[in-house]
Parts: C-alpha cells; structure tokens; sequence
C-alpha cells in the first residue's frame, strides 16, 4: 500500500497516457496536444490545490473556504466560456448558473444538516458540484450553439409565424438538456452495478467502513443530480435568449456573413 501513495508510482500510471497518444496518433485525431497539456495541468493543479487545502484546513476559516468556492467557480465558468465561444455572454452566463448550483445545492446539505460546515466536507464536496456543473453548462451552451446554426431556417419560419423566442428554440433547448443531463442519469443508474464512483471507490481504499463510504456515496449522486440540473436549466434559459434580440428576432449571422 505504501508504495500505491507515492509519486513514483503515480508517474509509472504515465504508461497508460502513452496508450491514449498512441491511439490519438494512430486514428489520426489529433488530441495528442490536449492529452499532453491536459496531464501536466492536472498534476500541476493538483499539487498546488493540495498545498492551499491543507493551509485552509488549519486557517478553518469558512470566509477562506468560500472565496476558494468563488475561484473555482470562475475558473470552470472561464472553461465554459471557452468551450463555447460563439455564445454571447457565455461567461456571465455560465458562472451565474455554475454558481447558483453551487450555493443551492450546498446550502442545502447545510441547512438539513446532512454535512458540517466544515471546510474537510465543504471543498471537496463544493468542488464535484462546480466541476459537474461546469460540465453541464459546457455541454447545454455548445449544443444549443449548433442547433441555431443548423436549425436556423426552422427558428425563422417559427418566428415569421408569430412564435415567440422561446416557442421557436423550445426543441432544441429540450435536446440540449437531455444531452446535458443524460450522462450523469445513466451513471447514477448504473452505480453499484456497473460504475463505482471515485469518493467511495476513496474512502473504501483508505480503510472506511464500505457502508459509510456507500451512505457518502448515496448523498453525493443526490447532491449532483440536483447541482448539475439546476446548472443546466439555467443555462438553457439564459444562453437561448442571448441568439434573440427584445424584438424575438434571431441575432445569428447567417452562413456566409
């Protein structure tokens, strides 16, 4: 066990990064970059979270542990952002809704007492619902990004008959939330059976007791089931209207403008 826990044996799991280049190359689909920034990113920011959680856990000051809650929550809606580039205002947009989900959901588990207000519970569990959050805004503003465009003679013949802005993209929102939240529903579906989530496969590695490490498992699904759809809801309903003018009518360019 003791050498699962060192940084060598972290590295050695590099072999497993090679596969994926080598596949990346061999299909030709140049992700060969992404993957390599991605690794040394994650190991970076790891490292560098490790060190500010452990100054944290001996401040226990929840003011600190809020203002790293509201950094977490820009950076992922800055990586939303990016994802979708061509939607106006996508980074108000995703930290509104990244952030609204965060403290609904959190404050939640507060209010009802299921965690203590602890920075030990409150920064790792704060972290998996801006990251799924951030996931779900990525995926409902690109999708809706691409159906405008594709849909965009369907949306104008909505609006010439005198459908609303909402009326004209409401199928295309609908698709853009199920896809958003789809594979987050099948994994909550299938945990136990097929999927066995990374906080209890944790805690049980660390040496909890499995019905513990499963009763934590049980409030975290919930918690992110609920984070993620109040995320991509208010994503939906804030990114459409930003492709329509007061007047319902379709900012888009057209092809070719």
């Amino acid at each position: 066990m003791d050498g699962l826990q060192t940084v060598g044996s972290a590295l050695l799991t590099l072999g497993l990064v090679a596969v994926a280049v080598a596949l990346s190359l061999y299909e030709r689909l140049g992700l060969e970059k992404e993957i390599g920034v991605a690794v040394v990113r994650s190991f970076v920011q790891l490292a560098a979270i490790g060190y500010v959680i452990d100054l944290i856990f001996e401040l226990e000051s929840l003011g600190t542990v809020a203002l790293l809650l509201a950094g977490m929550v820009l950076f992922a809606a800055w990586t939303s952002s990016r994802r979708a580039q061509d939607v106006p205002r996508a980074f108000p947009v995703a930290a509104v809704a990244v952030g609204a989900a965060a403290v609904a959901t959190l404050g939640l588990l507060l209010a009802l007492g299921v965690v203590p207000a602890t920075a030990r519970y409150l920064i790792p569990l704060g972290g998996m619902v801006i990251g799924n959050s951030m996931n779900a805004a990525s995926l409902t503003m690109t999708r809706i990004r691409d159906d405008v465009k594709e849909q965009r003679p369907k949306v104008e013949a909505a609006l010439a008959l005198g459908a609303t802005s909402r009326q004209a993209v409401a199928p295309i929102l609908k698709t853009a939330l199920q896809r958003a939240l789809i594979p987050l529903i099948d994994a909550t579906k299938t945990t136990g059976i097929i999927f066995l989530p990374g906080a209890m496969v944790g805690m049980i590695i660390a040496g909890a007791d499995p019905l513990e490490a499963v009763r934590l498992q049980i409030v975290v699904l919930y918690m992110l089931l609920g984070s993620v759809s109040i995320a991509a809801i208010l994503v939906g309903t804030l990114s459409y209207r930003s492709f329509f003018t007061p007047s319902h009518q379709l900012r888009l360019p057209a092809a070719g403008e």
